[in-house]
């Protein structure tokens, strides 16, 4: 016989049973309103990226979606955010993949781990690409070139990047080991204050994403030597590879974005699948190729065993380079 103290038991565990699979429901449905949170100031290629995107998703993943800018510590900032942040929908972070893959073997202590949020889809691709500006000769045409006049012409070899340790940053610095020259480098906070100088004639060298450089081109006041990806790019054809040139020297960058750890599976999945519909429209599409970049969506656990690897990849050249955050 079931007592009276039994039945309200039974009674209340029904309930918060209901009220669970409500919860679970209400995590599935379309947020009011979504944050995509972006490490780098406004105006930025992840800004300008993150910006389309938010477009794109309104109405469809969210009632309305705003892009919120973190800027500081090369995205650290935004990715402890994420990582705070209610595991409900509500909050999405578009990020490179340095504070994963970099970041861990060149920061002796991060407020996060790379844990901390999971991927749920690519967004895009493209190379890096090294150029020189006025304070190098016009003769100065490619790698060989610039590393020639490097040697001939000892202290001047320096080269700036948007940020101390971040990928072109590290790229540079793998150029001048490859190449058996001294290169100097200089952080800038962003492309803005580095193409500035470059084009100045303050700095010889630029290390970023090509698409930063895509605008300048024309104005002759900067030449492109190298682009970075396994093969030329559609966006700048006649410039070489490294690879090209005779450095064995291929990386490629991406944008992703992830959610917190915590965020149900079917939220993280919704998450993904509106993002993929986003990147694949040809109106977004056209969008990124003016930055230079590929739009190219994937499945959360591709992007998260390219993370894996890209952080292995990066252990060795920065034990390789011999560079820390602190040096």
């Amino acid at each position: 016989m079931t007592t009276r103290r039994q039945f309200a038991a039974r009674l209340g565990a029904f309930a918060a049973l209901g009220a669970a699979s409500l919860h679970h429901v209400a995590y599935a449905q379309q947020p009011e309103l979504a944050r995509l949170l972006v490490g780098f100031p406004p105006g930025g290629s992840t800004d300008n990226v993150a910006r389309r995107l938010a477009e794109k998703l309104r109405g469809t993943y969210a009632a309305n979606v705003i892009v919120e800018n973190k800027p500081g510590a090369g995205a650290q900032i935004a990715v402890t955010a994420a990582k705070e942040a209610a595991a409900d929908g509500a909050t999405l972070l578009l990020s490179p993949p340095a504070p994963f893959t970099v970041y861990p073997h060149t920061y002796r202590k991060l407020p996060y781990a790379p844990e901390d949020v999971q991927p749920v889809s690519m967004v895009c691709t493209f190379p890096f690409a090294f150029a020189v500006g006025p304070a190098v000769p016009e003769s100065v045409r490619n790698i060989p070139d610039f590393i020639a006049w490097v040697k001939a012409h000892p202290g001047k070899g320096s080269f700036g990047s948007p940020a101390s340790g971040s990928t072109p940053h590290l790229m540079g610095s793998l150029l001048g080991q490859l190449a058996g020259i001294e290169l100097t480098h200089v952080g800038y906070r962003g492309d803005g204050p580095g193409l500035q100088d470059l084009m100045g004639g303050q700095l010889p060298a630029y290390s970023t994403v090509l698409g930063s450089y895509l605008p300048q081109i024309k104005s002759g006041r900067l030449r492109l030597l190298a682009v970075s990806g396994p093969a030329r790019s559609a966006f700048a054809p006649d410039i070489p590879t490294f690879r090209e040139q005779g450095f064995d020297l291929a990386m490629t960058e991406w944008f992703g974005m992830f959610v917190p750890a915590r965020t149900p599976a079917a939220v993280a999945q919704r998450a993904g699948d509106a993002v993929r519909a986003a990147v694949a429209q040809p109106d977004f599409v056209r969008a990124l190729a003016e930055f230079g970049m590929t739009a190219q969506g994937s499945n959360a656990p591709d992007l998260a065993q390219r993370v894996r690897a890209e952080s292995a990849q990066w252990r060795d050249i920065v034990k390789r380079i011999g560079f820390t955050a602190e040096s």
